[in-house]
């Protein structure tokens, strides 16, 4: 089923000078932003594909170079982009068994990526590389079997606004119970898996109910 709500993943920069103070701060802005995008899983690559892209530009372009750090989707891959003004410099990839730590960051690189590589521009080079997401599409999610399964609850809802033709199969109160437990797990999954506040959404559930019942109430 396809997701009905997709997840925006609207590409984002940050510029900064290339200083080893700054490389913290850059991974907690990725961490904050793929948890959004709902790519947790990626967080890890991510943070250090940023740290050792930032400690290139540090050694061989040197501190305080004025750099760019952007994220976007290519397709179904995360692509991470640094962005300095040395076309100079370029990054190179050292073999397993040299003994020079020149190098050895993009073999890290190599090592998590998808693919990588180096644009040079007439005035910046962009060094960049893409970690498979496993999304079947750029706004989808990887939520797993409960998200799908609470995608198909929300299509239901949708067709419940058409007239209905042939009334349900009536449930016994214990099994509906169950089935309404399951069904707002579910739920709590889907929201999680699209980067949403669950907590957020359960306060906002809960105030919607008690003003219903209340103006029931009143209605009595």
């Amino acid at each position: 089923m396809d997701c009905i709500a997709g997840v925006l993943r609207k590409p984002w920069d940050l510029s900064f000078l290339a200083e080893p103070k700054e490389v913290a701060g850059l991974r907690r802005t990725v961490r904050l932003h793929l948890g959004l995008w709902g790519l947790h899983e990626l967080i890890d690559a991510a943070q250090l594909c940023v740290s050792e892209l930032t400690s290139n530009v540090i050694t061989h372009v040197g501190i305080g170079t004025p750099t760019t750090l952007a994220v976007s989707m290519s397709g179904t891959h995360l692509r991470i982009e640094v962005h300095d003004p040395d076309t100079r410099a370029l990054p190179t990839l050292v073999s397993a068994n040299c003994d020079s730590e020149a190098g050895r960051g993009m073999t890290l690189i190599d090592a998590l990526a998808d693919r990588w590589g180096v644009q040079l521009l007439a005035d910046r080079k962009v060094t960049w590389c893409e970690l498979e997401t496993g999304l079947a599409t750029a706004d989808g999610h990887s939520g797993g079997a409960r998200v799908t399964r609470a995608e198909a609850v929300l299509g239901l809802y949708q067709a419940a606004r058409l007239p209905c033709t042939t009334a349900p199969n009536p449930l016994s109160v214990a099994i509906a119970e169950e089935a309404a437990i399951d069904v707002i797990a579910d739920l709590l999954h889907w929201l999680h898996a699209h980067g949403l506040d669950v907590d957020e959404a359960i306060d906002r559930a809960q105030m919607h109910f008690e003003a219903e019942v209340e103006l029931a109430r009143q209605g009595e």
